[in-house]
C-alpha cells in the first residue's frame, strides 16, 4: 500500500472486482507500483488511472494487456 491514499485503498477494495481496471489497481497495490508509473507505461494521465482503479472506466484492452505484462514481471 506504499504510496497510496487509504481512500483510493477503499475505494479499489469496494469496487467491482469483475473490471479489469479495478484488478490492475490491486495488482499494483499489492506490488506497490505507483499510479504515476502506471499513467507513464499506459500513455495516460494519473487521473484515468484513477478511475480505473476506482471501477469508474476500464483501459483499451492493448493497454490492459500491457499492464499486464507489466505486472507480471514485478
Amino acid at each position: 500500500m506504499i504510496g497510496y491514499t487509504v481512500s483510493l485503498v477503499e475505494k479499489n477494495k469496494a469496487a467491482d472486482g469483475k473490471k479489469i481496471g479495478v484488478k490492475i489497481g490491486r495488482a499494483c497495490i499489492k506490488k506497490g507500483v505507483s499510479v504515476k508509473e502506471v499513467a507513464k507505461i499506459a500513455g495516460v494521465s494519473t487521473v484515468t488511472v484513477y478511475a480505473w482503479f476506482m471501477g469508474d472506466f476500464n483501459p483499451k484492452p492493448e493497454i490492459a494487456a500491457k499492464l499486464t505484462r507489466f505486472l507480471d514481471k514485478q
